[in-house]
């Protein structure tokens, strides 16, 4: 199975674009297009890292059945009283329904990536099995 994409490619092809369907699993946050694509966002875990879902604000219904309008993603990062490093990925997203922002949380000791992956998975190949 090809993943298409990363860093913000995901985000910018979402704009104009109506979802069937967007679920929140607390590992992955997945946006079901029309045509039965899946738009993912997730994190490729190597070790010694932890990426999740942190807080979603707003209603997830307001991204279904109508066009998007905005998205934006928004990173923060730094490290806490133990040398520990620490991310905050905010994706915003905007319909004629209303604003959600999904925050994600990831932490490291600095050496593994805590970014969220993004990634598109085309139909056809969902039916191809890859």
């Amino acid at each position: 199975m090809d993943l298409y994409g990363t860093d913000d490619f995901v985000v910018s092809e979402m704009l104009g674009k109506t979802f069937t369907r967007v679920v929140n699993t607390g590992e992955e946050i997945i946006f079901r297009h029309e045509n039965g694509d899946d738009y993912i966002f997730h994190h490729f875990n190597s070790c010694c890292e932890s990426v999740t879902v942190e807080d979603v604000v707003g209603d997830l219904n307001d991204l279904v059945g109508v066009p998007i309008l905005e998205a934006e993603v928004v990173i923060d990062s730094g490290y806490d009283d133990d040398h520990e490093s620490r991310t905050w990925t905010f994706y915003k997203f905007g319909t004629i329904k209303g604003h959600v922002n999904i925050r994600w949380f990831g932490s490291s000791n600095g050496y593994y990536s805590e970014s969220v992956d993004q990634s598109i998975v085309r139909a056809n190949e969902q039916a191809d099995g890859g």
